[in-house]
C-alpha cells in the first residue's frame, strides 16, 4: 500500500476558507491591533493538532508560535543536503515565518477590503496576497503532512508576528526571547519566509532602515532673509549629497540583490511664506545590503554635511535611525535552497531561484537565530501586495501549500536506514 504524500492532502476548501477568515479580521498596522487575526490563526492552528504559544508585544498585539510536534525524536530525519549538516540523529524541522498585520486598506476599493470574496479564481481583500494567503497556505501544508500521516522527527514550526508592516517590534520580541525555546535540541534545517513572491525561491533580500533628519536654523523675516538662516536651504544641501550617494551606490549592483538605495518619502518645514524657515525634517528610507548597519551609514552621511561646510554660521544637522531591518543572502548552493528547488520540482513546478526588491523579517531569523533563510509565498508583491483590490489567486495559493508540504516531507520525515530509503518505505 502506497502512503499518501501531503501534498495530496492539502485541503482546497479549507484553504481558502480560512484565507478569507484571516481578511476579514482586520489587523490594519498602523492604526489597528493585530488580535482579532491571531485569534483567528491560533483557533485553527489548535484544530489541527498543533501546539500554540501567545505572546503579547505590546497590547492587542500578539505573536503567535505554532507547532506540530514529532512522531518520535529517536530515529533519524532526512537532510535537505550532505554539507553543512548536523551528525546523524539530531531531529530537524522547518520553521515558517509570517505576519499577521496589513498595510491600511485605504480608498478606490471596488469591493469591501475585508470582506474576503472570491471572485474569478481569486480571493479579494486585504492582505489577500501579503499575506493572509501565505499564512493559511502554510498551515493547510502542515495540515497535509499530519493528515496523510507521514511520520515525522523534526518539528514544524509557524510564526507569526505582529508589527511588520511599520516598525518589526514583532519579529525583534521573537528573536530575543527565542521561537525555539521550547524545543531544545532540534535543529532547523531553514525557514522559509511566506511573503508573495510569484512562488520564485527568494535566496536574498536587502534591509530597510529610515531615517530622520532634523536641521535648525535661525528664523527672520523674509524681507531680510540673511538676518536669517534657512533651514530649508541646508536641508536641499542635505538632499543633494543624499542624492549623490544614491548615484555612487547603484554603479555597483549585485546580480541578485542589486543594490543600496536611498530613497525621501516625506520633508517638512517653515511656519509660513514670510519666514525664514528655522526648522526642516526630512524622512528617509534607506535599502539595506547585508551586512550594512543603518547607524553607520548615518554617521557617514554627516560626516560628510560638516565637510561640506553644510553646518555652522547657525545651521545644525542630527538625524536617528527610527527602524531597522537586516538584509540576508543565503547561498545559491545551501542545501536547504536545494531542498525547496526540489520540493517543487517534484510536483512538477519548476523556480527561479533570485533576489527580492522588498525586505522581510526573515533578516532577523538569518543574523540573529542562525536559521538558514528563503523567501517562498503565493503572489505578487509588485502586482497585487498593498495595491487597491487586492487579491491572489486560489490556484497559486494551492500551489504554494503543496510545495511547503512537498518540502516539509523532504526534510522533516523520517528516514529508517534499518529497513531501505524513505521513498522505499512509502512505496512498499
Amino acid at each position: 500500500m502506497t502512503m499518501r504524500r501531503g501534498s495530496d492532502a492539502v485541503d482546497k476548501r479549507a484553504l481558502i476558507d480560512l484565507t478569507c477568515a484571516l481578511i476579514r479580521a482586520r489587523s490594519e498596522n498602523p492604526g489597528g491591533t493585530e488580535q482579532e487575526t491571531v485569534d483567528v490563526l491560533a483557533a485553527a492552528c489548535r484544530r489541527r493538532g498543533m501546539d500554540v504559544v501567545v505572546r503579547e508585544v505590546a497590547p492587542g498585539r500578539p505573536n503567535l508560535i505554532a507547532t506540530l510536534r514529532p512522531d518520535r525524536n529517536e530515529r533519524e530525519t532526512r537532510a535537505p543536503g550532505d554539507a553543512d549538516h548536523p551528525a546523524e540523529g539530531t531531529p530537524h524541522g522547518i520553521l515558517f515565518l509570517g505576519h499577521s498585520d496589513v498595510v491600511p486598506a485605504g480608498s478606490g476599493w471596488q469591493v469591501d477590503p475585508f470582506a474576503g470574496v472570491v471572485e474569478n479564481g481569486r480571493i479579494l481583500g486585504r492582505g489577500a496576497a501579503d499575506m493572509k494567503g501565505g499564512l493559511a497556505a502554510v498551515l493547510m501544508a502542515i495540515d497535509a503532512v499530519r493528515a496523510a500521516g507521514l511520520p515525522r522527527a523534526g518539528p514544524v514550526t509557524l510564526a507569526c508576528t505582529v508589527d511588520e508592516e511599520d516598525l518589526d517590534s514583532g519579529v525583534r520580541a521573537l528573536v530575543e526571547t527565542g521561537p525555539l525555546d521550547e524545543l531544545d535540541g532540534t535543529v532547523y534545517a531553514g525557514c522559509v519566509v511566506a511573503e508573495p513572491t510569484d512562488l520564485e525561491v527568494v535566496r536574498g533580500c536587502r534591509g530597510d532602515a529610515y531615517l530622520e533628519l532634523h536641521v535648525s536654523g535661525i528664523p527672520a523675516h523674509s524681507g531680510r532673509p540673511s538676518d536669517g538662516r534657512n533651514a530649508i536651504d541646508a536641508l536641499s544641501e542635505v538632499l543633494a549629497l543624499i542624492r549623490a550617494d544614491h548615484a555612487r551606490l547603484t554603479a555597483d549592483v549585485d546580480d541578485v540583490l542589486g543594490s543600496g538605495t536611498w530613497s525621501v518619502g516625506r520633508i517638512e518645514g517653515g511656519v509660513g511664506t514670510s519666514v525664514v524657515a528655522a526648522e526642516a525634517h526630512a524622512w528617509v528610507d534607506r535599502r539595506l545590503m547585508p551586512g550594512e548597519d543603518a547607524g553607520q551609514i548615518l554617521s557617514a552621511l554627516l560626516r560628510r554635511v560638516n565637510q561640506a561646510g553644510i553646518c555652522g554660521d547657525g545651521i545644525t544637522v542630527t538625524g536617528e535611525v527610527t527602524m531597522q531591518m537586516p538584509g540576508f543572502a543565503t547561498d545559491s548552493t545551501h542545501p536547504f535552497v536545494r531542498a525547496a528547488v526540489a520540493a517543487g520540482r517534484a510536483l512538477g513546478l519548476e523556480a527561479a531561484v533570485t533576489g527580492w526588491t522588498a525586505a522581510c523579517d526573515g533578516g532577523f531569523v538569518d543574523r540573529d537565530l542562525g536559521i538558514p533563510t528563503i523567501v517562498l509565498g503565493p503572489g505578487s508583491i509588485n502586482d497585487e501586495a498593498h495595491q487597491v483590490d487586492e487579491s491572489v489567486a486560489v490556484d497559486d495559493l494551492l500551489r504554494a501549500a503543496q510545495w511547503y508540504s512537498s518540502l516539509i516531507e523532504a526534510v522533516c520525515t523520517i528516514v529508517d536506514n534499518d529497513h531501505g530509503n524513505a521513498e522505499q518505505r512509502r512505496g512498499a
